[in-house]
């Protein structure tokens, strides 16, 4: 996955309008399912726990269909990037403890890895406007470019791929 610029200010409403229909269609659809399945196969009296979760997980799963048929839309562009970007880095996350010391030990790969790492990371803070985290973050960054200036490295994030990961 290669890192690319991203609209603030479009990210964000489109991300508020998606989540927004999510829910609202979560809502609507397990209140009338579950109402549905009440009317139908149940009777007053009875307890409609299982109607209710029935009606919850088809919403769920209409919900979820919804959002996998439109992924591809031009006007979910920004929230599934930024989706896939979070999925990515949580990647990598899951191994930085074995990647990190690796850095120090000159390997390109954790190198390149970890480059990816604090850009995307930086990036996706800036959208979500995750400030406090931007300072630690520097000091980590900073410890990399330092490395690669003593190794005389330049490193870009095209380098990354996900399958480095499996080395690790």
């Amino acid at each position: 996955m290669r890192l690319r610029a991203i609209d603030k200010n479009r990210y964000s409403k489109h991300y508020k309008m998606v989540f927004g229909a999510i829910v609202l269609a979560l809502i609507v659809f397990s209140l009338s399912t579950s109402a549905l399945l009440i009317r139908f196969f149940s009777t007053p009296e009875a307890s409609h726990f299982v109607q209710n979760l029935a009606g919850v997980i088809v919403a769920a799963l209409l919900v979820s269909y919804g959002v996998y048929r439109f992924r591809y839309h031009p006007f979910m562009d920004e929230v599934i990037y930024v989706w896939n970007l979070k999925q990515q880095l949580n990647r990598i996350y899951r191994k930085q403890r074995k990647i990190e010391p690796l850095v120090d030990e000159n390997n390109l790969d954790a190198m390149v890895i970890m480059n990816y790492f604090y850009q995307g990371s930086k990036q996706l803070y800036e959208l979500d406007d995750n400030t406090i985290t931007l300072d630690n973050l520097a000091i980590k960054f900073n410890h990399l470019n330092n490395r690669l200036e003593q190794t005389g490295l330049k490193l870009t994030t095209e380098e990354y791929a996900p399958d480095m990961l499996d080395r690790f």
